[in-house]
């Protein structure tokens, strides 16, 4: 029988990277895609979507929306996955709003198309290096890492379900087409995720 070899360990350099990495990656996802008047899936999503009608930075609502899941995170994943989660959301919040101001919403010009495409193929390979890291934006993804571990279901899977409920909820407040290339876009960060983060894939801890 072969002898099982304990998988590697992160060092506490290689988390601190990586979360700064991947909370990068994410907020310039977020920026192109609120620069071209879109949403995606997840609470990140959601917090877009409230920042098109409700006058708040997209920050402060994005970190209110995930305040309620860390209870489910504390309980299923840990306390230092969700002390990882907070950084990242706040880096996120921070690093977004940094965009915004450095490059300006409202003199970048983008074909919704690229935007919504490239926004959340950067979304989807963020959220990939947050969960090497034992981290998460809250909300959703929480929702469907617990899910995955508990019961099976691939991640990806549990994300797309959630992330169509948001796209679909934009309706309201955007225009059809924009939703509909809102929900392409949502199905694509869900298939990065779905094809690349699988039970037993990545063995580092």
């Amino acid at each position: 029988m072969p002898e099982l070899v304990e998988p590697p360990r992160h060092r506490v350099i290689d988390d601190i990277a990586g979360l700064a990495v991947g909370a990068l990656v994410i907020s310039f996802g977020l920026f192109l895609l609120k620069a071209g008047g879109l949403v995606t899936g997840g609470t990140a999503g959601l917090s877009l979507l409230l920042g098109y009608v409700l006058p708040m930075p997209f920050g402060v609502i994005f970190v209110v929306v995930n305040l309620p899941f860390f209870a489910l995170a504390a309980r299923g994943k840990g306390w230092p996955f969700v002390g990882r989660s907070l950084a990242s959301i706040g880096l996120v919040s921070l690093l977004t709003s940094l965009h915004a101001s450095a490059i300006g919403v409202g003199h970048l010009e983008l074909h919704p198309v690229y935007a919504v495409l490239l926004g959340n193929v950067l979304c989807g390979v963020g959220l990939l290096i947050l969960f090497r890291h034992n981290s998460s934006l809250g909300g959703f993804t929480v929702v469907a890492l617990v899910v995955q571990e508990r019961f099976g279901i691939r991640a990806g899977w549990v994300l797309l379900a959630l992330d169509l409920l948001v796209v679909l909820a934009s309706l309201n407040v955007i225009a059809p087409l924009s939703v509909l290339i809102s929900a392409v876009g949502a199905g694509v960060m869900s298939l990065i995720i779905m094809l690349n983060h699988r039970p037993g894939r990545y063995r580092a801890m």
